[in-house]
């Protein structure tokens, strides 16, 4: 068992609460560092059996501009008291989240406290990777030659770190996984018009190609007069009101859901049979391992890294690139096309191959890296 274990993060997203809670058990003392400005941990319910301590934070404004033709606003959090509350909670194991600022300063830590040991958890894909500039990745070499092990997402993940000379070794494997079991509870059989239903939850950014997307399902409306499309789009944010007032064709009604609670997701899922994913650059797509485990098939990019691993091409799901237009036009037909049986054996198999993907599972991936960190190979 570890002692002493330091988690560095900017949010505890809801679905992580089970396995920081996993993780708690697995360790004598459990810490989470946050730099976030609002609640840290979203939609909470009740109290988290491990110590969250708040970190003071400068934020910097900046412009991504991306390749796959959308910019997004970003705020880059700069913890600045990171090595001193460190020093505070003197931890055996660091396992620090992304390769920013955070990072950098664990690093240090690391330097000067080479007893502990560095993990550094790299929640990215070669997608969201690009378009980031010149001065990342000389930082991110330094940063990744002094982690003693490397976590990605996925192979896409691993792909990148590899390019910076890290050792197959060191990059370890830590597919996402939420709170299966609100989701595996949910029914498997869907009848028209749920079967057919497609649904979107997420941020509503230019990031998830929602609008292209949307614009590609109007023309198969379209095409398809006799048939009456549905799709309903969960969540908030600064596209919101062109997604409300778009042109859609009498035969497809868009249902603005606004913002749904982590609690309520399950029955949205229920009452939908298609999830539509089409980002433009992902890290991994939670929202994927959700919706499969719900029993409903994904039509996903394969810019999503769950969508690359865990969508099988017309077994549990539709994959396509959401730049090549044809492709979408292609993956869009398939799926409107896929008979209400079929949808469902399709569900059927999407929630078995996530079935595994828990937080304990999760958790022992997790532990399998910080034993590798942590062992003598000198």
């Amino acid at each position: 068992m570890h002692k002493r274990i330091a988690i560095l993060t900017n949010v505890i997203q809801p679905y992580r609460l089970p396995l920081l809670e996993e993780m708690q058990r697995r360790c004598e003392k459990l810490a989470v560092f946050v730099s976030s400005e609002g609640d840290p941990v979203q939609d909470k319910t009740g109290t988290p059996p491990f110590s969250i301590c708040r970190q003071k934070l400068w934020t910097v404004k900046t412009k991504w501009t991306h390749p796959h033709d959308f910019t997004e606003q970003l705020t880059i959090q700069i913890p600045y008291d990171t090595y001193s509350q460190l020093q505070k909670f003197r931890p055996d194991l660091i396992v620090s989240g992304e390769l920013g600022a955070r990072t950098l300063l664990a690093t240090a830590y690391r330097r000067f406290y080479p007893s502990t040991r560095l993990v550094i958890w790299a929640t990215l894909s070669e997608a969201t990777e690009q378009g980031r500039g010149y001065i990342r990745p000389t930082l991110r070499r330094l940063m990744l030659r002094a982690a003693d092990a490397i976590m990605v997402n996925g192979e896409s993940g691993a792909r990148y770190i590899a390019r910076f000379g890290v050792p197959p070794d060191r990059i370890k494997r830590v597919p996402q996984a939420p709170n299966a079991q609100v989701f595996l509870a949910g029914g498997l059989a869907r009848t028209d018009p749920t079967c057919h239903r497609l649904l979107y939850a997420g941020r509503l950014i230019e990031l998830k190609g929602l609008q292209p997307f949307l614009r590609a399902v109007a023309e198969w409306a379209t095409n398809h007069h006799n048939r009456r499309v549905e799709f309903w789009i969960a969540g908030d944010g600064p596209i919101r009101a062109a997604l409300a007032t778009f042109a859609a064709p009498p035969n497809l009604e868009i249902r603005m859901l606004g913002q749904v609670t982590y609690d309520r997701l399950p029955d949205i899922f229920q009452q939908c049979g298609i999830l539509a994913f089409p980002s433009l650059a992902d890290e991994w797509g939670m929202v994927v391992v959700e919706a499969m485990a719900s029993g409903i098939p994904v039509l996903g990019s394969i810019h999503s890294q769950a969508v690359e691993e865990l969508i099988s091409h017309g077994e549990t799901g539709w994959k396509f690139n959401p730049t090549v237009a044809q492709e979408v036009r292609g993956a869009i037909d398939e799926a409107l096309n896929t008979s209400a049986r079929a949808l469902n054996d399709m569900g059927s198999l999407a929630r078995q191959r996530v079935r595994n993907l828990t937080p304990a599972a999760m958790a022992d991936q997790i532990e399998a890296a910080l034993d590798y960190a942590s062992a003598d190979r000198t």
